[in-house]
């Protein structure tokens, strides 16, 4: 996107440190929101993505007449600003700022489409990994390749190229949903990234050889994320839920799911101790015997999880005397004080 920058942190006025606030609040939320549930951060992230254009939209849309903040000023990256310690913010919060509705729709689709079942196979802690490489290695391969320009460079697009090269590298015969060659259907991974990242490279050679005109659009950071993540997915994959390189089956209960489920059964906590008796407030009547059958009976997610709830309508917290809940933490049960997490978190 062209536009000259002409910006300075001085110059950021009261009612600007607000809109960042926002920008930022809406930015973060959901991300920490998934995280705390244990839902999807792929999806969380596209509604960070799609909340932030809206606020950047409606900004753009009264700009000059009621607001005079432009997020792409003081956002984007600018590869001559990039050694400038005041500006190393631009190489992340870029990646949250778009162009307009098609720019930000055609990068969610991508981190919808791949980025949910990459996440299933990586584990949310190594999908979010990736996706930062995959913004870094564009951002960076867009500084190095354009040293001396002060036009701005904004979008996901490396981080969206970053979970097909991720998923490449990892699980090139996994079979997504995705729109390709004019149609929306089951495609292996491999033959998407070999189109996108193909039409890239062509794209950048018709501009370099002159067939071309012009563009707005950053190719080199898009093949700087896919290369990045492709490059260092095998090593943050190892003791992923999935195997590198195994493939799903069809028939019954995939092996993916398999693997999800041993992974969460991994992490269900030991039942020898607990916090009452940690506490020195030992439980009685009907609480013990749920107890009782929750060490007898816990070694299934399910039962456990039903032995767990019972368990939380039966006690309280033995810190604070509050209520305690169940939540789910990444498909495991667990038991947390309805005032404060520190007080009780188990098992």
């Amino acid at each position: 996107m062209a536009r000259d920058i002409d910006f300075l942190w001085g110059q950021v006025e009261t009612v600007d440190f607000l809109w960042i606030a926002i920008l930022f609040v809406v930015a973060v939320a959901p991300l920490a929101f998934a995280a705390r549930k244990g839902d999807s951060l792929a999806l969380a992230m596209v509604l960070s993505l799609l909340l932030v254009h809206f606020i950047q939209y409606f900004l753009s849309a009264f700009q000059h007449s009621l607001f005079d903040f432009y997020p792409i000023d003081i956002f984007s990256v600018i590869p001559g600003l990039a050694g400038e310690p005041t500006h190393l913010h631009r190489i992340f919060t870029s990646a949250w700022l778009h162009g307009d509705f098609l720019h930000v729709l055609g990068n969610v689709l991508v981190i919808a489409l791949a980025g949910v079942p990459l996440e299933q196979r990586l584990g949310p802690r190594r999908w979010i990994a990736v996706y930062f490489l995959g913004f870094l290695g564009g951002n960076i391969a867009w500084i190095l390749s354009h040293p001396n320009s002060f036009a701005p460079a904004i979008g996901a697009s490396g981080a969206a190229f970053g979970l097909l090269g991720a998923y490449m590298a990892c699980w090139p015969e996994d079979k997504i949903e995705f729109p390709l060659i004019f149609l929306i259907r089951a495609w292996p991974v491999w033959l998407i990234a070999f189109v996108r990242l193909g039409l890239e490279i062509f794209q950048m050679y018709s501009i370099q050889s002159g067939t071309a005109g012009e563009t707005n659009i950053a190719h080199m950071a898009h093949i700087g994320g896919f290369f990045l993540a492709y490059l260092l997915a095998r090593p943050i994959a190892r003791g992923a839920p999935s195997p590198i390189g195994e493939i799903v089956t069809s028939s019954g209960i995939s092996s993916l799911s398999n693997d999800i489920r041993k992974q969460a059964t991994a992490r269900m906590g030991n039942l020898e101790g607990d916090p009452w008796e940690s506490a020195g407030k030992h439980l009685g009547g009907r609480a013990t015997r749920i107890l009782s059958r929750l060490r007898e009976e816990g070694d299934e997610l399910e039962t456990r999880r039903a032995w767990l709830e019972e368990l939380a309508e039966h006690t309280i917290c033995p810190i604070c005397d509050g209520e305690v809940i169940s939540i789910d933490d990444r498909g495991v049960c667990r038991l947390n004080c309805s005032l404060s997490p520190d007080h009780i978190r188990w098992p």
